[in-house]
């Protein structure tokens, strides 16, 4: 922290602290030590009736949170209504201590090393734990806006949130954009200012963390360019493109980083180009097109679609309870994670829906790798990776999917355009 500070930077940091946060003496202790944001996972599970037994991957909860199982879902019988009486509680609780304090704000306390006291004895034999009260360090961070909050200023509440036909500048600092606008696109539904049309935003450069995080149905981005982690985070019902130039497609390059599409429910994601470590973790809904991915790729996956293009990491469908994969025959060896899935020939059926993405993925980032798959005259070399116990049929897993992609197509290149796309891609 004092490296940042004396280099001037620490107006420029959000600082957020998480891991076992429960009760409001963590939140103290957290702002005093320049917390600026805290993160609340097992807290909120507690809330809502989890139990922590630790079986979260088995497909077994007993109390119907972390499972696909109809029978325990039953069981479930939280509220949201219980998350929000244990914030109130926490909050009503730190407001009490912070007067004690005579402070008015967390923000107040940063610094404020004079108010915690070392369990040990021997503190003051350790450097680390003999903090000094430095009020120097009481700074509200002054982070500008960025990006993500201009996409929503540029429209009015009463606006039709039309598409703009400029390509956005966007850099690594520029995170969660994408988030806001879906935030405001939902409360304009629900106050009946929006029309039909949808909104397209496209970027060019490098996308910082959560690029299209939580995007809503109705909102189309394109990147041309790479991004960070989290790209779809919570995707809902939105649509990303991200690609490079063919080049970039035919090397393989990275165009997403770790943690793709986690927790998504809904939408399409489309990467001319590799992703990294757990793509598709928790992702329950969404149709994913990536051309490679590394280790741990659809992790406790729960449903959806993934077509997998290229090479792939260790320990691939680790903890997958729902949801379909489509891999190439030749990367399917030795990287899945038996114990969870298995692998199954495609049917005529199938081969016609992939063909059907496939075209999708080269409509709207141009693949020469998908372009090379379309052109040939027989089945697709692919292979289905799906649970062991799979939930439900193949075909509803593929039906709400299908139903995302757009009706009516771009007109598809005649066999011979096709084959001269696809010759500038290497060999699959």
């Amino acid at each position: 922290m004092k490296l940042w500070f004396r280099a001037g930077l620490r107006s420029r940091l959000s600082l957020r602290v998480d891991g076992g946060l429960k009760f409001s003496r963590d939140i103290l202790i957290a702002a005093i030590l320049g917390a600026d944001e805290f993160g609340f996972g097992t807290a909120s599970l507690l809330a809502i009736g989890c139990v922590m037994a630790r079986q979260c991957h088995l497909n077994t909860c007993p109390v119907g949170i972390a499972t696909q199982d109809e029978t325990l879902r039953a069981r479930f019988t939280g509220k949201p209504e219980m998350v929000i009486a244990y914030f109130r509680a926490l909050a009503e609780e730190i407001r009490k201590k912070l007067a004690e304090l005579g402070a008015n704000s967390l923000g107040e306390l940063k610094g404020a090393y004079d108010c915690l006291r070392p369990r040990s004895p021997n503190y003051a034999e350790t450097p680390a734990l003999a903090l000094e009260s430095n009020m120097d360090f009481r700074i509200a961070p002054q982070q500008a806006p960025g990006l993500h909050a201009s996409l929503s200023e540029a429209h009015a509440p009463q606006d039709d949130f039309e598409s703009d036909s400029r390509t956005l500048l966007i850099r690594n600092s520029d995170r969660s954009v994408g988030a806001g606008l879906s935030g405001d696109l939902a409360r304009s539904r629900a106050a009946g200012h929006l029309s039909a049309q949808g909104i397209t935003k496209e970027f060019q450069g490098s996308a910082g963390q959560s690029f299209g995080a939580f995007l809503g149905f109705g909102i189309d981005f394109k990147l041309d360019g790479e991004a960070n982690d989290y790209v779809g985070k919570g995707l809902s019902g939105g649509t990303i493109a991200i690609t490079a130039g063919t080049g970039a497609s035919r090397r393989g390059d990275v165009l997403a980083g770790n943690t793709v599409l986690y927790g998504a429910t809904s939408g399409q994601l489309f990467v001319a180009g590799r992703a990294g470590e757990r793509f598709a973790i928790r992702n329950s809904g969404a149709l994913a097109v990536v051309e490679g991915v590394g280790q741990h790729g659809c992790e406790y996956m729960t449903g959806g679609v993934v077509l997998v293009l290229g090479s792939l990491g260790l320990n691939f469908g680790s903890g997958m309870t729902g949801g379909l994969a489509y891999v190439l025959r030749a990367e399917a060896d030795d990287v899945l994670h038996r114990e969870f899935v298995t692998v199954v020939e495609i049917s005529d059926r199938e081969d016609a829906w992939l063909r059907r993405t496939l075209r999708e993925h080269l409509d709207r980032t141009g693949s020469p790798r998908a372009a090379r798959l379309l052109s040939r005259r027989g089945p697709l070399p692919m292979l289905r990776v799906q649970p062991i116990h799979l939930q439900g049929t193949v075909q509803s897993t593929w039906e709400p999917v299908l139903a995302q992609l757009k009706p009516e197509f771009v007109p598809f290149p005649d066999a011979r355009e096709l084959a001269a796309v696809a010759t500038n891609a290497d060999a699959i």
